[in-house]
């Protein structure tokens, strides 16, 4: 079908990263240090992400392109917010839920964030280097004030990132609870390198 999509210029775009976060329905990447579409189906043609790209790498082009997938979007984006120091600690979308606990930097790196790693499930964000917090306490009350099914924490290969998985065991342990708990770590150019129990 024809239909108006973005198009991103890689000779303009300078890799800041903007409009993948300007992008609610998971639809731009970052690959090579470059945005890219990584999916037709998940861009609605709005465009949220065009005022976000401070060097106008991104326009509209109308051409052929598979149909936009709203459920599948749904799927990608379902809470609001994010990001660790801001979600409550008991929130409906936290019931029953299987948890993703991502380095902020995993979305950004890795193409597959949303197809692969948040798919289905709920999530919650941050990084303890950047932010300077320790996050277990927070993870500890949102495991005691909800019932969570199992949690993936999603790092990057980097030492840095190894604060929030040392939060994730430190608030496991807190909680007193045994949810089934994995590591996926990525490497630096966002492929999965390894699943750890």
């Amino acid at each position: 079908m024809i239909r108006r999509i973005i198009q991103i210029n890689p000779a303009a775009c300078t890799g800041c990263g903007l409009c993948v976060s300007a992008c609610h329905e998971g639809a731009i990447g970052m690959r090579n240090g470059k945005a890219v579409l990584l999916r037709d189906d998940h861009c609605d043609g709005l465009g949220d992400c065009l005022p976000a790209c401070p060097a106008g790498a991104i326009t509209f082009v109308e051409r052929e392109a598979a149909a936009y997938d709203r459920s599948a979007v749904a799927e990608a984006a379902s809470q609001w917010p994010v990001q660790l120091k801001l979600v409550p600690a008991k929130a409906p979308y936290f019931q029953g839920a299987s948890l993703l606990i991502a380095a902020s930097c995993t979305a950004f790196a890795c193409a597959a964030f949303h197809r692969e790693l948040l798919a289905g499930r709920a999530l919650v964000m941050g990084c303890p280097k950047l932010d300077g917090v320790d996050y277990s306490e927070k993870l500890s009350q949102i495991l005691l004030e909800n019932q969570i099914r199992d949690i993936l924490v999603a790092r990057m290969e980097v030492p840095c990132c190894g604060g929030l998985e040392r939060a994730v065991a430190k608030a496991l342990a807190a909680s007193g609870k045994e949810i089934p708990c994995r590591t996926v770590i990525l490497t630096t150019d966002g492929k999965i390198k390894s699943f750890l129990n």
